[in-house]
C-alpha cells in the first residue's frame, strides 16, 4: 500500500468587506468536497484559507460605520466564519491576512526580491484627492466618459459604451470619496520586475500545473510580454508599511496570497508535528493547491509562482481555476432575489441540497455554473431522497420488525455488490480530477441499479407470503448494503448524511476503504428519516427575502398605474425633458411568454416577458381590457427595460410594458411592427 499524501490546499482569500454569497459557495464547497475526499483516502491533506483584510476599501468603510479597520475586520471574519461552518467547510484554519505571521513573510519575501535586485522604484502621476489627502485608486475616481461623453463612469471604463482610458482622460474628474476635484501629484512607486521570470513562467504554466484553457490564456499575457507590477500605495492605506520606506505600504495583492503561507505558519505555531519549511521550502516533496475563480488568474499564475521562485520558496502543484454562478442563466440579481447570501440560504434550506447540487454540476473545467432553481429542487429530490435515502428507508424497517434490526449474513445480490465494488477506482478517479459530477452520475448510476433490483425483488409483496421472510431478510440486508455503499462513496459531499446513516448503521465514522467490506450479522439502530424533499415555497421564501428593498416609486395600493394611463391626456402637458432624457430610456420588443391574473389584485395581470437575453416580471394594471390574459400569450408587445425595479405587494415589477387608451375596457397595448424580434431596441 501507498505511503499516504501530503496535500496543503487553499481557497482564494474572501475580501473583508461584505458578506458571503452563494457565488463565493461555488468555491468554497468543491474546496472542502475536495479535501475531504483526501481525508476519505487517509491522505495527510491541510485546509487553510484567511479573510484578506487590507486595502483603501476597507479602510473607508471603517471610517464610514466609525469603527477602527481592525474593529471591521474581526465583525466580518466572524459572520464569514460563522457562514463556512454552517455550509459544512472544514478548513484546518482560517486567519486573517492582518496577522504578524503575514506581515513578517511579507517583508521576509519582498526583502529578498529587492536583495536579488527583483524591485525596481520610478516616479508616477496620479490623482490625489487634495480633501482626503490621499491618492485616488481608478474605482475611486468618476467624470464623463471620453468617448461617448456619459457622466458618472470610473477611472478606468465607461459602463455606457464599453471604451477604457486612463483616470487621466476623463473630463470633470471627482474624488468618489470626497466629491472633490483631484489633482495629479508625483509619487515614487516600487515595482516588482515580473519580466525577469518570463522563461520560467513559460515552462511552469505548461507543465501541468494549470488547466489548458488557463494555460492558454496566460499564453496571451507572455506572449505580449510582461510588464513590471505596482506592489506599492501610499498613505493613508490600511496594510503593511514596505520596509524601511515609510509612508508607503504593501499593495493589497502582494500579501494576500502571502496569507496562504500565514494561515499554514500560524497553524504549524499552534501543531508542533507540522514542519512549515515541508510544505513551502524549495525542496518540499508535498503537493500545493490553490483553488480560484478565473477572475483571478493572473495573480495566482503568474505574479505568484515568480514571486515564490524569487524568494527561495516552491510554487505550487496546482491551481484549479473554476467559472461563475449564475442562477436561472442569469447573473445573480438582486432585483430578482437571486443575489443570494450564504445567511440567507442557510435560514431556509440546508447546506447538503446545496453541495450536492454544485458536485453534481462540477467538472473539470472553468465554465460558468447555472444554480437553475426549478432544477435544484428536482434534482436533489430525485437524486438524495428518491434513490439514496429511498433504499434505507425500503429496507430498515422489515428488518427491524423481522429480525429486531440485525442483518443477515447473506448477500442476496453478489453481482450486483461486486459491480459497487469496481466502480468505486472510476468514482475515486473522478473525485481526484475535481470532475464531480462525474463521480455523482456514477454514483447515481449505482442508486438506480440498486432500487431496480429492490423493485424487482420487491421484498413487501414477499413478506405477505408465507415462508418467504428470510429471503425479505436477504434482499433488505443486501440492500442496506448497497446504501452503504453509495454513503462511502458520497460522504465528501454530504457529511452531515453521512454522520446520521453511521449512527443508523451503528458503525464508526465510514472511509473510503471501507466500500470493499460488507456488514452481516450486524445489529442496526432505529432507522430515522435522513433527508426530507425541498419544499419549493422555501426556495420561493429565500428568494422573496433576497430581493432588494427596492423603494417604490409611488405609494404601494397593491395595484400598479396602469400602462400608459390615458388620463394623463385631460391633464396640461408635462414640464419639457431634455432630449437626452429621452433617449435614455431603454425602449425593447418583448415576447408575452404568459400572462396571467394576479391573486387579490383588481386591475393587475402578471406578464413574463422575453426581451432576447433574460425574461423579466413585470406587473401591469391592463386587467380591464384583457379579462382572458391567455390571450395576450405569445404576442409582441413594447417595454422600458430599464426602469428602475419596483417592489410592490405582489412582488418586483422589473420593467413597464407601453399601452395607451382612455382607460377601463379601452386600453391596448402597443406592438411593433411584424418582423420584430424580442430583445430589439426601438430606435
Amino acid at each position: 500500500m501507498s505511503e499516504p499524501r501530503k496535500i496543503l490546499v487553499t481557497s482564494a482569500l474572501p475580501y473583508a468587506n461584505g458578506s458571503i454569497h452563494l457565488g463565493h459557495m461555488l468555491e468554497y464547497i468543491q474546496t472542502d468536497m475536495w479535501v475531504r475526499f483526501q481525508k476519505h483516502r487517509g491522505n495527510q491533506c491541510i485546509y487553510v484559507c484567511a479573510d484578506d483584510a487590507h486595502g483603501s476599501a476597507i479602510m473607508l468603510r471603517a471610517e464610514k460605520e466609525g469603527i477602527t479597520p481592525e474593529q471591521l475586520i474581526a465583525n466580518v471574519q466572524a459572520e464569514h466564519s460563522a457562514d463556512f461552518a454552517d455550509f459544512l467547510v472544514d478548513f484546518d484554519n482560517f486567519h486573517s491576512t492582518h496577522a504578524e505571521e503575514n506581515r513578517e513573510l511579507s517583508s521576509q519575501i519582498y526583502l529578498k526580491l529587492r536583495d536579488a535586485g527583483h524591485i525596481a522604484t520610478r516616479s508616477i502621476t496620479q490623482y490625489f484627492d487634495p480633501e482626503k489627502k490621499m491618492f485616488l485608486a481608478d474605482r475611486f475616481i468618476k467624470g464623463t466618459c471620453p468617448k461617448c461623453g456619459t457622466e458618472d463612469q470610473y477611472g478606468d471604463n465607461c459602463e455606457k459604451c464599453g471604451a477604457t482610458y486612463a483616470p487621466t482622460d476623463l473630463k470633470d474628474p471627482k474624488s468618489a470619496i470626497s466629491g472633490a476635484t483631484p489633482v495629479l501629484k508625483d509619487s515614487q512607486h516600487f515595482f516588482f520586475k515580473l519580466p525577469d521570470f518570463q522563461q520560467m513562467l513559460q515552462t511552469w504554466t505548461r507543465s501541468g500545473t494549470l488547466q489548458d484553457a488557463v494555460a492558454n490564456k496566460i499564453a496571451e499575457w507572455l506572449d505580449a510580454g510582461l510588464q513590471q507590477w505596482d506592489i506599492s500605495r501610499d498613505a493613508p492605506y490600511f496594510g503593511f508599511e514596505i520596509p524601511d520606506e515609510p509612508g508607503k505600504y504593501f499593495y493589497v495583492w502582494l500579501d494576500a496570497p502571502i496569507g496562504y503561507m500565514a494561515s499554514f505558519k500560524n497553524l504549524c505555531n499552534r501543531t508542533p508535528e507540522l514542519d512549515f519549511d515541508a510544505f513551502w521550502g524549495k525542496d518540499s516533496t508535498a503537493e500545493l493547491y490553490h483553488f480560484i475563480g478565473k477572475d483571478i488568474v493572473n495573480f495566482h499564475a503568474l505574479f505568484w509562482p515568480a514571486m515564490l521562485e524569487g524568494a527561495g520558496y516552491r510554487k505550487p502543484t496546482g491551481i484549479n481555476v473554476h467559472g461563475y454562478l449564475t442562477v436561472n442563466g442569469q447573473k445573480m440579481s438582486k432585483s430578482r432575489g437571486t443575489f443570494i447570501k450564504a445567511r440567507t440560504y442557510l435560514d431556509h434550506l440546508s447546506p447538503e441540497y446545496l453541495r450536492y447540487y454544485y458536485a453534481a454540476k462540477l467538472g473539470r473545467g472553468v465554465d460558468d455554473l447555472d444554480l437553475n432553481l426549478e432544477d435544484f429542487v428536482q434534482k436533489v429530490n430525485s437524486d438524495l431522497v428518491g434513490k439514496v435515502v429511498n433504499i434505507a428507508s425500503r429496507c430498515a424497517g422489515f428488518i427491524n420488525k423481522g429480525n429486531a434490526g440485525v442483518m443477515v449474513d447473506t448477500n442476496a445480490a453478489p453481482e450486483l455488490t461486486e459491480a459497487f465494488l469496481a466502480a468505486a477506482p472510476g468514482i475515486a478517479d473522478a473525485y481526484e480530477a475535481r470532475d464531480f459530477a462525474r463521480a455523482m452520475r456514477e454514483i447515481m448510476g449505482l442508486a438506480d441499479r440498486a432500487n431496480a433490483w429492490i423493485a424487482d425483488k420487491a421484498p413487501w409483496s414477499l413478506n405477505k407470503q408465507e415462508g418467504k421472510q428470510d429471503e425479505v431478510q436477504a434482499i433488505c440486508a443486501t440492500g442496506v448494503n448497497l446504501f452503504r455503499q453509495l454513503v462511502i462513496f458520497l460522504k465528501p459531499v454530504l457529511p452531515l448524511l453521512a454522520a446520521d446513516a453511521e449512527a443508523f448503521l451503528n458503525v464508526a465514522p465510514l472511509t473510503w476503504n471501507d466500500h470493499a467490506t460488507l456488514l452481516s450479522n450486524h445489529q442496526l439502530n432505529e432507522f430515522k428519516p435522513l433527508m426530507t424533499r425541498i419544499d419549493p415555497v422555501k426556495v420561493q421564501a429565500m428568494t422573496d427575502a433576497s430581493k432588494e428593498d427596492l423603494t417604490a416609486s409611488q405609494t404601494d395600493t397593491g395595484d400598479a398605474a396602469p400602462a400608459g394611463n390615458g388620463e394623463l391626456a385631460k391633464d396640461p402637458l408635462s414640464p419639457e425633458i431634455e432630449f437626452d432624457t429621452f433617449a435614455a430610456v431603454d425602449l425593447r420588443v418583448a415576447l408575452i411568454v404568459k400572462a396571467e391574473h394576479v391573486e387579490g389584485a383588481d386591475k393587475l395581470l402578471r406578464l413574463t416577458l422575453d426581451i432576447g437575453d433574460e425574461q423579466r416580471n413585470v406587473f401591469s394594471g391592463i386587467k380591464s381590457a384583457y379579462p382572458d390574459p391567455s390571450k395576450l400569450n405569445g404576442r409582441l408587445t413594447m417595454m422600458i427595460a430599464n426602469l428602475k425595479p419596483r417592489k410592490m405587494k405582489f412582488g418586483i415589477s422589473e420593467g413597464m410594458v407601453m399601452a395607451a387608451g382612455p382607460g377601463g375596457e379601452e386600453i391596448y397595448l402597443l406592438s411593433p411592427d411584424s418582423g420584430a424580434k424580442p430583445g430589439q431596441r426601438i430606435k
